[in-house]
């Protein structure tokens, strides 16, 4: 296993930048690749996997699987897009219950960490940091439509670990 290295640091202004740069990471992304999405409620997850699920063709809407744990979205020209959502799992074992495809899919976890260790060496990870406090918009949960998100600045952090992603850049 290699270290832990940082392939992008950016700030994203808006939801469309955001949307953006899903897209942008839809470009290196292939079956069996793992992408674990952290940041607080609001800050764009969601919405990231929106315009990664757009970059790839995927099928139906790309939302917030909160209540569902995980969708199963088809493409139109590639692995198919496994959007699952770690916030209401207890156990990392849950996780392993869903018995998603690992191997032929592309796989993003939201709120995964701590819940994906073990599962491959190979992880991409994205950190979304948000204002908090006095400076934080009214936004507060990721279910909700883009357009009702106010655009506010998130620093988005890129790293990846593993032989995988050794000669990918961003």
């Amino acid at each position: 296993m290699t270290d832990a290295r940082v392939l992008l640091d950016t700030t994203v202004s808006t939801t469309d930048e955001m949307g953006a740069l899903g897209a942008r990471l839809a470009a290196v992304l292939r079956a069996g690749d793992l992408v674990v999405l952290t940041g607080p409620l609001g800050a764009g997850k969601t919405t990231l996997t929106r315009g990664l699920g757009a970059a790839l063709g995927a099928r139906g809407q790309v939302s917030s699987p909160t209540f569902v744990l995980a969708r199963t979205h088809p493409t139109t020209a590639g692995p198919d897009l496994v959007h699952v959502d770690a916030y209401r799992l207890s156990d990392p074992v849950e996780l392993d219950d869903l018995d998603l495809d690992w191997d032929t899919s592309i796989v993003v976890v939201e709120w995964g960490r701590g819940f994906v260790d073990g599962i491959s060496d190979d992880v991409l990870d994205v950190e979304i940091v948000r204002a908090t406090g006095a400076d934080a918009a009214d936004a507060t949960d990721d279910d909700l439509d883009p357009d009702d998100v106010p655009d506010e600045p998130r620093r988005v952090v890129v790293t990846a670990t593993g032989t995988r992603w050794a000669d990918v850049t961003l």
